[in-house]
């Protein structure tokens, strides 16, 4: 009798304790769950379509030149390269009435709702360059929490399927925003030309209607999701952590010696120095000092985080981030050379698409003109084709990875993006472009998706948006590149043929592709269900 009653305490025991770590693993959300704390990505990406479809435009109306359109778009990386990894980190350190990270939502869409209202306004093109510059930072401050709170709401199986909700609101979003222009003008007859120097109505009042979508969107996440509370997060956190460390997936809190930082910092400040001499004296392009004072900054940020981690401020969240980016995972460096490719390409289609079709397609550069305008107007339907592909496809991506992998189907996705870009030299009927953007689709889709979806399992669970921030460094860093290149190689090797940017942003993803090869996806094989 009393060995029978041993055995059922030993059985009662192991059903309550496998109960117990159940109980303490992130429930599965239901669809429209998913679509709720997704929904706010419809209006970030309005900000973001808008302003990659018309703020090449509208540089150009304002008076500047070709070769120098990416340098006036330096903005948008460079804010982010500095709001993200600072929103990142101070949101996970954030709770409050509103939670963790949907105070940072709600803050960016007011502020950039308000920029968009105000940048189709801009009588000068100093001041439309300040406020791209402000209108991303205000983004930026919605958009980076969005990445961690799939992280933080989504058990591990359901996060492929979160950032494919993320892509398909991108795409919705991105179709509508994108074409909107043309909607205004061909549907409700707002007229798509203006006196030299001003603003199209047509795309002043899309702003208008971008910024009522955008802070709507974003309060529907607001109002109809909820977060854990930290207590809950813990639970899960350690949970998840452990099965982390099972995976062999492991992260100091120690950090990093004060010596490492300040010997790293020299090289980086005489090298920004010396290359910065150089284009000094042999007279070379302007924009080629924002990449060696880049070099050069880096440097001093290094010196700092040195110093501080000498005189035992470890805490300071500058440290912190610099100590999580020499720290981060394997998978993470790996996909950051991926990363690179891939939206070098993106940023030279999003600033030279408008120049490339008017003056290669439609043969014209004159701003004025109705030809330059009808042209223009297409690439905002362009962008919307492509955006539109993209959401279509979101979903399949899921099922496409569970059938081969993350991997193949990122690779894929790039390539399919490579021949779409290059195939616009080849194409003379505007019509025919929107075949080129089918592949640029797929592409975006994949972009948006599978690089985070194949992250989010090699990090901390604790540190989910500190690392979000810092990965945003490898979409930053070669938009800046590009930037400070493309304008020197517009001038100098593509004597001003905008279309000869898109062919290198096409043998840019095809090396993106072949990358994504060498990246290690940690938990693939645990993927049962995505």
């Amino acid at each position: 009798m009393r060995l029978l009653f041993n055995i059922v305490f030993i059985i009662r025991n192991q059903f309550y304790y496998k109960n117990l770590i159940i109980m303490k693993r992130k429930p599965h959300l239901s669809f429209w769950q998913i679509w709720n704390m997704s929904f706010g990505f419809l209006g970030i990406q309005f900000g973001f379509a808008l302003q990659n479809a018309n703020v090449s435009r509208i540089f150009e109306t304002l008076g500047a030149k070709v070769d120098e359109i990416p340098i006036l778009w330096i903005a948008a990386p460079v804010t982010g390269l500095i709001i993200q990894p600072i929103i990142g980190h101070m949101s996970d350190n954030t709770w409050g009435k509103l939670g963790r990270r949907r105070p940072y939502f709600l803050v960016g869409a007011i502020l950039a709702s308000l920029a968009l209202i105000i940048m189709p306004n801009s009588p000068y093109l100093w001041v439309a360059a300040g406020m791209l510059w402000i209108m991303d930072a205000s983004i930026n401050i919605s958009m980076e929490p969005f990445r961690a709170f799939v992280g933080d709401m989504l058990p591990s199986e359901q996060r492929t399927k979160g950032f494919a909700m993320q892509s398909f609101f991108i795409g919705t979003g991105a179709v509508v925003a994108s074409a909107l222009p043309y909607i205004m003008t061909n549907w409700f007859g707002i007229a798509n030309t203006a006196p030299e120097g001003e603003i199209p109505p047509s795309v002043r009042f899309s702003f208008y209607a971008g910024a009522a979508v955008f802070i709507l969107a974003v309060l529907w996440t607001v109002i109809k999701s909820k977060e854990y509370s930290p207590k809950q997060l813990d639970e899960f956190n350690a949970t998840e952590n452990q099965e982390k460390k099972d995976n062999k997936i492991n992260y100091s809190e120690e950090p990093l010696p004060y010596s490492r930082f300040l010997k790293s910092s020299f090289f980086w400040i005489i090298g920004g120095l010396i290359l910065s001499y150089l284009i000094y004296y042999y007279k070379l392009e302007a924009e080629l000092y924002i990449l060696t004072m880049g070099c050069f900054a880096f440097g001093i940020i290094q010196l700092i985080t040195g110093l501080f981690t000498k005189s035992g401020k470890t805490k300071n969240g500058l440290v912190v981030v610099i100590n999580d980016l020499y720290k981060m995972p394997k998978t993470m460096a790996q996909l950051a050379i991926v990363q690179f490719f891939s939206w070098f390409a993106l940023f030279a289609m999003w600033i030279y698409t408008t120049s490339a079709v008017t003056s290669h397609i439609y043969g014209t550069s004159d701003t004025v003109s109705d030809l330059y305008n009808d042209g223009a107007d297409w690439v905002g339907i362009l962008f919307a084709a492509y955006n539109g592909f993209a959401a279509i496809v979101a979903f399949l991506l899921p099922v496409l990875a569970k059938a081969t992998n993350r991997k193949i189907t990122h690779t894929i996705s790039l390539i399919a993006g490579g021949f779409g870009l290059i195939s616009i030299y080849f194409f003379k009927d505007p019509n025919l472009l929107i075949i080129s953007m089918f592949g640029i689709g797929l592409a975006w889709a994949s972009i948006l998706s599978m690089p985070y979806a194949i992250l989010t399992g090699s990090l901390p669970i604790h540190k989910l948006g500190t690392y979000m921030g810092i990965f945003n460094f490898f979409i930053v860093i070669p938009q800046i590149l590009a930037a400070s290149l493309l304008g020197f190689f517009m001038k100098h090797l593509f004597n001003d043929q905008a279309i000869y940017a898109l062919v290198l942003g096409g043998i840019s993803m095809f090396v993106g592709a072949f990358m994504v090869l060498f990246v290690k996806d940690v938990d693939a094989p645990k993927k049962a269900k995505i």
